[in-house]
């Protein structure tokens, strides 16, 4: 039994000093899960790797849920290659309201968070009297950003300054992927993204679909505060349009800088 356990002792230390060592890495001694503590659970790793042959792995950055596309643009900005709430580029995705983060069946003042019932009793995103309390506030703040609140601190809304750079600096052309409307978008370096002609939803009426499509961005219009500044497109035109806040429109968002 002595002689026993001394082999254990010794197989025990052995591979202590083995688990410091790892691809490369380099551990405390008898760290040998690697979560950058000696504990009781080293022991029953080692205990496993005698018993089971077992041995526990680094751990695995998960993949990144989004996917995004670099289109070549001078500002380096990525942008994702579908809608938030949608799981392909020709799904429409989900609608909201500029400054919410949840869809809702009705996109009207009355169901609009960040007032009192009208455009003239705004609570947040303000910039003269006139129109509610004024904070002087012009950019949604991450809480109010549906891209970052549903897609996690990689993510944002765009600038109006990213959206009109797109414009000026990539291809548009009207198509059809998998049936569905919408444009194509090519950058400088030749890559794409596909936006679908998802429509708008005022009150509780779906306008558009397929014909057009509007993509907020996280500016508020300053002059006119109760609109917000985002892409508007057809088969004729594309341009940044300026509309009321509390209209459902669509979100494509871009990677945090």
């Amino acid at each position: 039994m002595k002689k026993l356990s001394s082999v254990l002792i010794t197989l025990l230390f052995m591979l202590s000093m083995l688990a410091s060592f790892t691809a490369g890495v380099e551990y405390e001694r008898g760290d040998v899960d690697h979560d950058g503590n000696v504990t009781v659970a080293d022991v029953t790793c080692l205990i496993d790797y005698l018993l089971q042959g077992t041995w526990p792995e680094d751990p695995v950055t998960p993949p990144e849920a989004h996917e995004w596309v670099d289109l070549g643009l001078p500002s380096g900005t990525l942008w994702a290659t579908c809608n938030v709430g949608a799981e392909s580029p020709e799904e429409y995705g989900d609608f909201f309201a500029w400054g919410e983060t949840m869809p809702k069946k009705v996109y009207n003042w009355g169901t609009y968070s960040l007032c009192n019932g009208t455009f003239k009793t705004l609570t947040k995103y303000c910039t003269a009297s006139y129109y509610g309390t004024v904070d002087d506030k012009t950019e949604l703040d991450p809480e109010d950003d549906a891209a970052y609140v549903l897609w996690g601190e990689s993510w944002r809304m765009p600038t109006v300054e990213q959206m009109r750079e797109l414009i000026d600096n990539c291809n548009w052309g009207w198509s059809t992927q998998n049936g569905v409307q919408g444009n194509l978008i090519t950058g400088p370096n030749g890559y794409s993204i596909f936006i679908p002609a998802a429509g708008y939803i005022n009150a509780s009426t779906h306008n558009d679909a397929g014909n057009a499509a509007s993509i907020w961005s996280r500016s508020l219009n300053s002059d006119r505060t109760f609109e917000a500044y985002n892409i508007g497109f057809n088969p004729a035109m594309v341009e940044t349009l300026s509309s009321a806040r509390m209209l459902g429109l669509s979100v494509r968002a871009v990677r945090a800088q």
